[in-house]
């Protein structure tokens, strides 16, 4: 129980700093690109905690990605 606690606070840790993250950048591109970095590395080290780091950081990367992609989405007024 207490692993799984540390895991979901470390994962609402990383949600809220790549919300912040996302909105680096003045391009689709430029806020994907950083989210898709500290999605990766932050995938990394919680991935390490469940022995598999490498697809933490596959996943991590791809959830940033689409994640700062969204978010440039919504600044420019394309979705609501």
């Amino acid at each position: 129980m207490l692993v799984l606690t540390r895991t979901f606070a470390a994962a609402a840790l990383v949600t809220v700093v790549a919300l912040g993250i996302a909105g680096c950048g003045t391009t689709t591109t430029s806020r994907a690109g950083s989210a898709a970095a500290f999605g990766a590395a932050s995938g990394a080290a919680m991935g390490s905690l469940s022995g598999n780091a490498g697809r933490g950081a596959l996943i991590g990367a791809g959830a940033g990605a689409l994640g700062g992609f969204l978010y440039d989405q919504h600044r420019r007024g394309n979705i609501d």
